[in-house]
């Protein structure tokens, strides 16, 4: 990998998102020499990925080179790789473009879709972890428009029209919404030979309410606001099957849509050689103690998504978001800082800052561990929040200069088929993760 030797101890940092970008900033300026891997060269804000997939923001606004974050941190390197394996014996990585040694290692790889082992569903729906994966929704959202002007059939003209979000968390509930505003302000304009009118999306979740994660008022409310945007939401029904035009559900209630997006559930993104039964916890999340220390695995830590850090406030782990991974990732580099300097480590402590999700225009949830509040100013909390989150100060000029065009225009101008989607089959998706 063409790495220096150095006489600085090495850590390797595996993936670029929130919590190893928070680990690699407080190592910089110290006595050690810093690698970090991933797959992309590039950070991405996640939780603007929906704005993405509805064409409000371009990704470009939402992703940030990694070598810019480092640059100017001594000792420093970044290489854009895939890791294969990690043998933990001999401390050693293999990646697709060689091999590399480390005294310490830290696993930040994230997370990623969990169909729950449901091929038909992980073959014919969508998902939105990823940039790639944004742009296609985008694409497929448009295309099935355009197709929709060509067929004669009305049965086959709505099912196009249809979505169906399945699951009710923030990012079902935030692209519920901004499908809605897009139904309501921009197709009529874009179709006017279209009756988009007829256009139906629907939320399903498999409990009794949406946002589980935040308090029962948040709960209520955003179902309220979706409601009067025009979203059918569905409680207590389980997705069973989607075949690609008809999703089947655990009572006689089915859907035909031409788009089902799966946001119900994620799992960690493991690391063979890391897989040991012993070592992971439900979701494939890697267990480790309260410093982050993969249990029973000599200078091995895990952050993030990707950590299972069972505590008596979190029997299950802290949640799979943001806050904690950047909290794990600050409080692991003052701790490996320490152990370079033969001083004992600092239990991790995770400070709740409170819950949000936006449902559309001036309409928001906010928990915050004090106060709750929804509406026009939990709307601009959550706007502040993400913008403060965002790395890089063009970023944040583009997403804010975006959402103010957008909100008085009442107008996504980023509604493009750069590259046309074409769904797979399952043949050629396993052919592609094989290559």
């Amino acid at each position: 990998m063409n790495i220096p030797q150095s006489s600085y101890p090495r850590i390797v940092i595996i993936g670029g998102g929130f919590g190893g970008i928070a680990l690699a900033k407080k190592l910089s300026n110290q006595d050690a020499q810093v690698v970090l891997l991933d797959k992309h060269n590039y950070h991405n804000f996640q939780p603007l990925l929906y704005q993405v997939s509805t064409g409000g923001l371009e990704p470009d606004s939402i992703a940030y080179p990694i070598r810019k974050v480092l640059q100017g941190y001594p000792n420093f390197y970044f290489r854009l790789a895939n890791v294969k394996e990690v043998d933990t014996d001999k401390k050693n990585i293999k990646t697709n473009i060689g091999e590399m040694s480390y005294d310490y290692l830290v696993v930040a790889t994230g997370s990623e879709t969990n169909y729950f082992g449901n091929k038909g569903i992980e073959n014919n729906g969508m998902a939105m972890k990823t940039i790639p994966q944004a742009l296609n929704l985008r694409s497929l959202i448009l295309e099935n428009f355009e197709q929709a002007l060509l067929t004669d059939n009305l049965h086959e003209r709505e099912a196009l029209m249809n979505f169906v979000i399945v699951g009710g968390g923030p990012t079902g509930v935030e692209l519920a919404g901004a499908l809605a505003e897009i139904k309501k302000g921009i197709l009529p304009k874009d179709y006017p030979d279209l009756d988009t009118r007829r256009a139906q999306i629907n939320l399903i979740q498999s409990g009794d309410r949406i946002l589980p994660a935040m308090s029962e008022q948040a709960s209520e409310k955003a179902e309220g606001f979706l409601e009067k945007l025009g979203v059918n939401v569905w409680k207590n029904i389980r997705v069973t099957n989607y075949d690609g035009k008809v999703v089947t559900t655990d009572c006689d209630t089915v859907f035909e849509a031409a788009t089902l997006v799966w946001a119900a559930g994620v799992q960690a993104v493991g690391v063979k050689g890391l897989d040991a039964e012993n070592l992971l916890a439900r979701g494939n999340r890697l267990k480790v103690d309260q410093f982050n220390q993969v249990q029973g695995v000599d200078g091995v830590f895990a952050l993030g998504d990707v950590a299972q850090m069972e505590t008596e406030a979190y029997p299950k782990g802290h949640p799979m978001m943001a806050q904690p991974a950047i909290q794990q990732g600050r409080n692991l580099g003052e701790n490996l800082v320490r152990l370079l300097d033969g001083e004992p480590m600092k239990p991790f402590k995770y400070r709740d800052k409170g819950s949000m999700a936006t449902v559309g225009r001036n309409k928001a949830v906010v928990d915050m561990p004090n106060i709750r509040y929804q509406g026009v100013f939990a709307w601009f909390v959550w706007m502040f929040v993400h913008l403060y989150f965002l790395i890089g100060f063009r970023n944040r000029v583009v997403v804010f200069i975006n959402w103010v065009y957008n909100y008085i225009r009442f107008d996504r101008e980023a509604r493009l088929i750069i590259r046309p989607f074409k769904k797979q089959n399952r043949v050629e998706r396993d052919t592609l993760k094989q290559d």
